[in-house]
């Protein structure tokens, strides 16, 4: 049975950290391993510093890390409950490991949606912004 996971993430302007003028490249990419494990059948928690002040505050591990080592402790990942990475987003072999399911297709390129949607990017009569936006497909 897979585990748990929770990620305590550093304070970010939303959810997945994945807004704003300057963004970390390793979140787009944790964001879709987790979900990727969500697909293998593990349970994900994700708070943020900035938005669940109630979980950092009522997990007595992490508040005693932030207490010891400030917030350059974060994230910090917990698998049922244990540490099991901090300071740092795990690789999703990293991540398969400590929720225990299959590791199997871990290195696997699984595809990201499209930022032109189903369509693609191929449309007639796009306007200026519509191009750039497909060439950055």
């Amino acid at each position: 049975m897979a585990k748990k996971i929770e990620v305590f993430d550093p304070a970010m302007c939303c959810s997945s950290g994945v807004c704003g003028p300057n963004i970390n490249k390793a979140l787009p990419k944790f964001a879709a391993d987790l979900d990727w494990l969500k697909f293998k059948g593990a349970t994900v928690e994700r708070y943020n510093l900035a938005r669940d002040l109630r979980a950092f505050a009522s997990n007595a591990t992490v508040k005693g890390m932030l207490a010891e080592k400030g917030e350059g402790c974060l994230p910090v990942i917990l698998a049922d409950g244990k540490v099991v990475s901090q300071g740092a987003y795990p690789t999703r072999p990293q991540l398969a490991t400590y929720a225990g399911v299959d590791a199997a297709d871990a290195k696997a390129a699984h595809p990201a949606p499209s930022c032109c949607g189903e369509a693609g990017c191929c449309t007639p009569k796009r306007r200026p912004q519509e191009k750039a936006r497909a060439n950055a497909c």
